[in-house]
């Protein structure tokens, strides 16, 4: 399978990421604020892992994060794509996405899920992908709906809701 590993979207360039962007990416996956409806890296050190570790899965699965590189002036502002999660495993391809604050609300989240799901549609043929939201954050649902994902159920658990989303095919969901 040739996939390509760089996507770029009208004002975005998707990358896999390297170890010399865990300084950017840090500035927000390590923010607690700024990552408050998930998973906060604790240090620059866990951040340069969770990069390693999903830059091996990408040569393993063909696909993992991308860093998100703003075009108009190269700063790295996001980190998301297609994965399975190696940290909490078992819950097949997922798309996520995590940008710094000041790239909120600028609509580069749903560029990212366009070119994911374009990815996992079109190259890959996953048959489904699957997303988690936080009951709080209403802006995150709003993207997986408006890309075609439905919510299966709510998960106490882990305090989410859980997507599902499957293949388009010849322009149809499902």
């Amino acid at each position: 399978m040739d996939i390509e590993l760089q996507v770029e979207t009208p004002r975005l360039l998707l990358r896999p990421s390297r170890l010399s962007d865990a300084p950017a990416l840090f500035e927000f996956l390590g923010d607690r604020d700024a990552m408050r409806h998930t998973h906060a890296d604790e240090t620059l050190a866990s951040c340069r892992r969770r990069i390693a570790v999903h830059e091996w899965r990408r040569r393993r699965d063909g696909y993992a994060p991308w860093t998100a590189i703003r075009k108009v002036d190269g700063r790295a502002i996001g980190w998301g794509g297609l994965y399975d999660d190696p940290f909490e495993p078992g819950w097949g391809c997922e798309v996520g996405y995590f940008f710094h604050p000041d790239a909120w609300g600028c609509g580069y989240a749903s560029e990212l899920v366009s070119a994911a799901m374009n990815l996992a549609d079109e190259e890959l043929k996953l048959p489904e992908v699957r997303a988690f939201v936080h009951p709080d954050n209403g802006g995150s649902r709003k993207i997986l709906e408006t890309a075609g994902f439905k919510v299966i159920r709510f998960i106490p658990e882990m305090n989410r809701f859980f997507f599902s989303r499957p293949r388009r095919q010849d322009g149809v969901i499902g």
